[in-house]
């Protein structure tokens, strides 16, 4: 697999990076393990004076991070630069909370001293995607390297950069050598990596593919994993709603990161009572988005990652279309050079058409009518994925039972589905196992130790 910069809005290959051998990634284990020994034996307030470096260079270089961002996967400068500031706000959350999180915890019985005790378990490997390839990667090594662990990064291959200054941030920073590195290697050379030994535990973000192979080689190895895979989000709107909120959120969900989010809104569940109107404001606000070079301010919507990501929703949409869905607007590839994509609406998609049960991972919202809440929640929860949802109402009765009946790892109300470092974070179904963030995201790769004093 090439492993290489290619620009998504011109198409054109900017660099080109060297695959590194089975002997230079035996070599980064090896130095993983001698710094997790070292790192382990630091104090959580050393780990916390090195994490808020990190903050400080995120925050302070966020342009240079950013500009990186968008050239390799095609995001908007603007959002590229606030995914660099929120790593920072992840990266402070955990040297301000980890010493608590880690505290030995006494717990009452019949012995003269009983207690819970966190401890790193040693390198984990993350394999992650290039859709957010800063923000991805703070998630996990921000928790695992305050806890004590080290950490590998096997990134997508279109984001070599990114992956490369990554590395750099945090041994500028001042963790020690080793402590997290990362590997330019293609999907095949995985495997390998996940049968060493020394290697203690691994995290992916990605497709249901990609993690149903880690867990099942993992699994084969009794090493604990955390998956975070694919999502096609509810977003429910009921008559109580704020309308303008309703659709200004929605649009935003839809199109961030130009629509190419896992926990981005994909499947819009309108009462029938609100939906013209609903369609009409989206439709009128999805055709006012500036598409454009993302590196300009004023821009909305840049390409998508490349020209095979527009030829797979192009595929989708287009065989929606042919069994009877119908194009409200936009929803098409533009023909010019680089990977560029129309957003837009369909709707009437129904039970047995691909589209229905499919995640279409661009800037396309398939909208649904429904009756009533039972029915908004039965399509909501007739999906094979759990990640995120959402629901537009003002009836307290309607949002306990969006809280208590929607299948998802978190919903959010009156408001967009969103990470925070301060909420865990993960699915549930085929989207995944594991939780990220707060304090289930510092434990997932920790060895929680019952300690008894007789």
């Amino acid at each position: 697999m090439m492993i290489a910069t290619t620009n998504p809005a011109t198409g054109t290959v900017e660099r080109e990076f060297t695959p590194h051998t089975d002997a230079q990634v035996d070599l980064a284990i090896a130095k993983s393990v001698v710094a997790f020994e070292a790192l382990k034996d630091t104090t959580i307030a050393q780990r916390a004076e090195w994490m808020n470096k990190v903050a400080d260079l995120l925050e302070s270089d966020a342009l240079v991070f950013g500009r990186l961002m968008t050239l390799e996967m095609g995001k908007p400068l603007s959002q590229a630069v606030g995914e660099a500031k929120k790593c920072a706000t992840a990266c402070r959350y955990y040297a301000d909370n980890a010493e608590a999180i880690m505290a030995d915890e006494t717990v009452d019985t019949e012995k003269t001293k009983s207690f819970r005790r966190i401890l790193p378990l040693g390198p984990v490997l993350a394999v992650m995607p290039w859709n957010y390839p800063f923000w991805q990667v703070i998630r996990f090594a921000a928790p695992a390297l305050m806890a004590g662990n080290t950490g590998l990064l096997k990134h997508a291959s279109n984001v070599p950069q990114c992956a490369l200054a990554l590395e750099e941030l945090f041994t500028r920073a001042g963790f020690p050598d080793g402590a997290f590195q990362t590997l330019l290697i293609g999907g095949s050379k995985v495997e390998a990596i996940l049968r060493d030994p020394r290697v203690r535990a691994a995290t992916l973000t990605g497709s249901e593919p990609a993690g149903a192979s880690v867990a099942s080689i993992c699994g084969d190895e009794i090493k604990p994993t955390l998956l975070e895979l694919g999502g096609s989000d509810a977003f429910i709107v009921m008559p109580s709603a704020d309308m303008d909120a309703a659709v200004s959120v929605g649009l935003d969900s839809r199109t961030k990161n130009n629509g190419q989010s896992c926990i981005a809104a994909k499947r819009f569940i309108v009462h029938a009572d609100v939906y013209d109107n609903f369609r009409d404001a989206m439709k009128t606000a999805m055709e006012a988005l500036i598409i454009g070079d993302p590196m300009e301010d004023d821009t909305n919507i840049g390409p998508l990652v490349n020209e095979d990501a527009v030829k797979d929703l192009t595929h989708q949409v287009e065989n929606a279309l042919s069994q009877g869905a119908r194009r409200v607007t936009g929803a098409e590839a533009i023909d010019q050079d680089g990977a560029w994509f129309r957003p837009g609406i369909i709707e009437g998609v129904t039970e047995g058409m691909d589209a229905y049960s499919q995640e279409l991972f661009g800037p396309v919202a398939m909208l649904f009518k429904v009756d009533d809440l039972d029915a908004a929640i039965t399509l909501a929860n007739d999906s094979s994925f759990g990640l995120g949802s959402a629901i537009f109402t003002q009836d307290k009765a309607e949002i306990e039972r969006a809280f208590t009946e929607i299948e998802a790892g978190g919903t959010f109300v009156n408001t967009m589905t969103a990470s925070d470092p301060r909420l865990p974070f993960g699915g549930i179904k085929r989207s995944g196992y594991g939780r990220e963030l707060a304090r289930e995201g510092l434990l997932a790769f920790c060895n929680v130790k019952t300690c008894v004093v007789a």
